[in-house]
C-alpha cells in the first residue's frame, strides 16, 4: 500500500502533494485535539466523583470528631463537677474540725484560766504565812544571837581564850586533820595506781624489749690504725711531709704521728671522714704504693665505696623496721648513722631499736603503728650532719624531716624526744619512752667518770635540802635514791608529800636517762635494859 501511496505521489504534481500532506497534518491535529479532549473530560468527572466522595467523607468524619468532643468535654465537666464536690466536702469537714478544736481549746484556756486564779490566791495566803513566820524568826534570831553572846562570854570567862583564838585553833586541828586524812587518801590513789599502771607499763615495755632483742655492744669511733711497722710512718709522712698533706687534704682528717710505735692517730669531727681515712690508710699501706697521686685515687675510689656503704646501711635499716617511701636523701642520712656513735651506743642500731620497741607499744596500746615505727626510727636523724650544721641534733632533724616533706607527725615526735617541746600525738609520746628504754639499758651507753660522780652527788644534794632528812644513799648506778628520815619530825603520811615533792625537785633540776626511784624510809626504834 505504501508502495501504491509513493507511487501515486510520484506521479502527482508537487503542489498538490504539499497540500495533501497540509490537510493531513490539519486533519490528524484536530483528530488528536478531539482526543485529548475526550480524555480530560473523562478525568474531570472522574475528579469530581472523587471530590464528592471526599467531601462527604469529610462531613461524616468531622460530624464523628465533634461528637466524640462533645461526649469527652461532658465526661470532663462531669469529672471537675465530682471533684469539686468531693474536695469542697473535705474542706467543710476540716473547718468542721478546727472549730471543734477552737472550741476545746477555749474551753481549756479557761479552765487554766480559773486554776490558775485559784493558785494566785494561794499563792498570796501562802506568802502571808510565811512572812508572818519569817517575822517569827527574826524575833528567835535575835534571841539566839543574845544567848550566843552570852554563852560566848562565858566560855571565853571559862576557858581563858578570846573567839579568835578559839577560831584558830580549830582552824588548825581542821587543817591539820585534813592534810593527814588527804596524804592517807594520796597514799592510797598513788599505791592502787602503781600497782594497777607499773604492771601494765611493765608488761608493756617487757614485751617490747623481748620483741626487740637487738644486740647491742658499747662502740667507740676508731680513731687508731696499727702498723706493721715503724717504716710505713715515713712513708705516710712522705718527703717533706708531701704524703700527709695530701691524705689530709683527701680525706678532711688531720693524721697524728707522735712516738707511740705502730700507732697512726685519725682526728676529725665528722665519723664518715675518719671511716673514709682509715679505710684509705689500710689499703694504702696494704698496697704499699704511698705518693701524692696514689692516695688521691685511692681516697676517689673508697669515697665511692662508702656511698655506696652508706646508701645500703640506710636500706637494710629501713627493711629491717619496715619503713617504706622515706626520701632516697633521708636513706642516705640513716646510713650515715652506722659510723656515729653516741656515749658508746652506734645511733643507728639505736634507732632501730627505737622504732621496734616503740612500734611493739604503739601495737599494744592500739594506736598508729607505722607513724611510731617512722618517727622511731628518723628520731636521731639530725646526729648524721650534727657535725657540719649549726644547731641541736633535734633541731637539725625537725628541718631535715620538714624539707623532705615527712608528717607534721613524724616532726612532732622528733622535736619532743627530749621534752623540748610538747608531744601532740601518743606517738611521740611512745618515741620518747622508747629512746629513753634503749638507752637506759644496762650497757647500751657508756658515762665518764665524772659525769656519773656528779649526778650522784647532785642526787643526794638535793635530797638533803629539804627538812628532816638524816641520810641519804644514792644506789644502783643513780637509779635509786634511799632517803632516811629523822621519826620526830617526819610523820608517816607527810612522807608521800616529801617522795613527791623530793621525785619533782629531781625532775626540774637533773638530765638523767630513764628513771630513778625515790625511796623515803622512817624508822623509830625503842630501847629499854632490864636490870
Amino acid at each position: 500500500m505504501f508502495c501504491g501511496f509513493y507511487g501515486i505521489m510520484a506521479v502527482m504534481p508537487l503542489w498538490l502533494g504539499i497540500l495533501l500532506a497540509v490537510v493531513g497534518l490539519v486533519v490528524g491535529g484536530f483528530a488528536c485535539y478531539l482526543f485529548e479532549k475526550y480524555v480530560n473530560s473523562k478525568k474531570i468527572s472522574h475528579a469530581r466523583t472523587q471530590a464528592v466522595v471526599i467531601v462527604e467523607e469529610a462531613n461524616l468524619e468531622a460530624k464523628t470528631i465533634k461528637k466524640e468532643a462533645i461526649l469527652e468535654a461532658k465526661e470532663e465537666i462531669l469529672k471537675l463537677r465530682t471533684d469539686f464536690e468531693k474536695e469542697s466536702k473535705e474542706r467543710r469537714s476540716d473547718l468542721t474540725r478546727q472549730e471543734t478544736r477552737l472550741l476545746q481549746k477555749e474551753e481549756s484556756i479557761d479552765k487554766k484560766d480559773n486554776n490558775l486564779t485559784k493558785k494566785q490566791e494561794q499563792l498570796e495566803q501562802q506568802q502571808k504565812q510565811i512572812q508572818n513566820k519569817e517575822d517569827e524568826l527574826g524575833k528567835r534570831i535575835g534571841d539566839i544571837d543574845k544567848r550566843e553572846e552570852m554563852i560566848s562570854k562565858e566560855l571565853e570567862r571559862v576557858a581563858g581564850l578570846t573567839a579568835e583564838q578559839a577560831k584558830e585553833q580549830l582552824v588548825e586541828t581542821i587543817v591539820s586533820g585534813a592534810r593527814r586524812d588527804a596524804a592517807n587518801i594520796v597514799k592510797a590513789i598513788e599505791t592502787e595506781a602503781k600497782e594497777n599502771g607499773d604492771k601494765k607499763a611493765r608488761e608493756i615495755i617487757s614485751q617490747a624489749i623481748q620483741r626487740c632483742a637487738a644486740d647491742q655492744v658499747s662502740e667507740a669511733t676508731i680513731t687508731t690504725i696499727p702498723l706493721p711497722s715503724d717504716d710505713i710512718k715515713g712513708r705516710l709522712i712522705g718527703r717533706e711531709g708531701r704524703n700527709i698533706r695530701a691524705l689530709e687534704n683527701a680525706t678532711g682528717v688531720d693524721l697524728i704521728i707522735d712516738d707511740t710505735p705502730e700507732v697512726v692517730i685519725l682526728s676529725g669531727f665528722d665519723p664518715v671522714r675518719r671511716q673514709i681515712a682509715r679505710i684509705t690508710v689500710e689499703k694504702l699501706i696494704a698496697d704499699g704504693r704511698i705518693h701524692p697521686a696514689r692516695i688521691e685515687e685511692m681516697a676517689e675510689k673508697v669515697k665511692k665505696e662508702m656511698d655506696v656503704t652508706i646508701k645500703e646501711a640506710g636500706e637494710a635499716a629501713t627493711l629491717d623496721v619496715g619503713v617504706f617511701g622515706l626520701h632516697p636523701e633521708i636513706v642516705k642520712l640513716l646510713g650515715r648513722l652506722k659510723f656515729r656513735t653516741s656515749y658508746g651506743q652506734n645511733v643507728l642500731n639505736h634507732s632501730i631499736e627505737v622504732s621496734y620497741i616503740a612500734g611493739v607499744m604503739a601495737t599494744e596500746l592500739g594506736v598508729d603503728v607505722a607513724l611510731a615505727k617512722r618517727a622511731g626510727l628518723l628520731h636521731d636523724i639530725g646526729k648524721a650532719i650534727d657535725c657540719e650544721v649549726e644547731g641541736t641534733h633535734i633541731q637539725i632533724g625537725a628541718d631535715i624531716a620538714k624539707k623532705y616533706r615527712e608528717s607534721k607527725d613524724v616532726v612532732n615526735a622528733i622535736m619532743a624526744h627530749h621534752g623540748d617541746v610538747e608531744a601532740r600525738t601518743v606517738e611521740a609520746v611512745l618515741v620518747a619512752a622508747a629512746d629513753a628504754v634503749s638507752g637506759a639499758r644496762p650497757g647500751a651507753r657508756r658515762e665518764t667518770i665524772e659525769n656519773y660522780v656528779k649526778r650522784l652527788e647532785k642526787l643526794e644534794e638535793i635530797a638533803n635540802s629539804f627538812e628532816g632528812i638524816q641520810k641519804t644513799y644514792a644506789l644502783q648506778a643513780g637509779r635509786e635514791i634511799r632517803i632516811m628520815v629523822k621519826p620526830e619530825v617526819v610523820n608517816d603520811p607527810s612522807m608521800v608529800v616529801l617522795a613527791k615533792d623530793i621525785a619533782k625537785r629531781i625532775e626540774t633540776e637533773m638530765e638523767y636517762p630513764g628513771q630513778i626511784k625515790v625511796n623515803v624510809i622512817r624508822e623509830t626504834r625503842a630501847f629499854e635494859y632490864a636490870k
